[in-house]
């Protein structure tokens, strides 16, 4: 039976996820894989670290920020149409792209915090989707080789005090092939995978798309040159913040005066 999109969207509005297969082809996502490992080489020759101890036990787990910045075909992967249709889905037309990233466990890598996403970012209660991820698997993905965990459910948690005592029992790995996504909204409870294999990577990108009134992880406008900003397209302008204006008539009524309350006829003969 043929993968339906509108299945996914209804597991994604029940369960906080879905997974859809082969967005990319086995091929495709080694190319990706290929221009990550430059990328990462490229992001080290500018200085910037991709080890953070902040949230990773040891160097084995690499993160890479700024992709978009760094190659071409991840300004691509952030405006796939099955990535965008369903981030959608879950918050709108309106929508900001705040962050493209990737993590690659190597073996030997250990779990980062339990966390959601919203959860970082804004207070409790948690009652709304405020932020959706798109997991892009360039390797196959594996419980051993890092996949990342989950607890089943946890997208109805509104405040830390559902957090159960034994979340960590509770935990269960998002496996997949490579060229797949996860979409996983804001609100799931999750954490990095430890790769406990001897020789395989597991490598991840992590496009984090947000409601249009929440600030952005990446200030896109001080960080792309100016010669990739006239590259983009309207569209991807737009969702980058690219834009002087910004955060208007998202949730509101913008029309004037005399189409939002229109005066009574039998008023104005008077």
């Amino acid at each position: 039976m043929p993968f339906q999109l509108n299945d996914a969207k209804a597991h994604l509005k029940e369960h906080g996820w879905c997974k859809i297969p082969s967005v990319l082809s086995t091929d495709e996502a080694a190319a990706v894989l290929d221009r990550l490992w430059k990328a990462k080489e490229e992001a080290e020759k500018r200085g910037e670290d991709t080890y953070m101890p902040l949230i990773d036990p040891n160097p084995s787990n690499i993160r890479v920020f700024y992709l978009l910045e760094l190659d071409p075909i991840f300004r691509d992967l952030i405006a796939n149409p099955t990535a965008i249709e369903m981030v959608k889905s879950v918050l709108g037309e309106s929508f900001l792209i705040s962050n493209f990233t990737a993590n690659i466990a190597r073996p030997g890598s250990q779990s980062m915090a339990l966390h959601s996403d919203q959860s970082l970012v804004f207070p409790e209660p948690w009652r709304d989707v405020w932020a959706v991820n798109v997991i892009w698997c360039l390797t196959d993905v594996s419980k051993a080789n890092g996949a990342t965990l989950y607890i089943p459910g946890s997208n109805n948690y509104v405040s830390r005090r559902d957090v159960p005592a034994n979340a960590r029992e509770l935990l269960v790995p998002f496996e997949g092939k490579a060229g797949d996504i996860i979409v996983m909204d804001g609100r799931v409870w999750h954490t990095s995978g430890a790769n406990v294999t001897a020789d395989q990577d597991r490598a991840l990108l992590f496009g984090y798309y947000t409601a249009p009134f929440v600030r952005q992880q990446v200030n896109w406008t001080a960080k792309l040159p100016r010669e990739i900003q006239d590259t983009l397209s309207p569209e991807m302008r737009e969702w980058l913040g690219l834009n002087p204006l910004g955060n208007v008539g998202v949730a509101g009524d913008l029309r004037y005066l005399s189409v939002q309350y229109p005066e009574d006829d039998a008023v104005v003969a008077k």
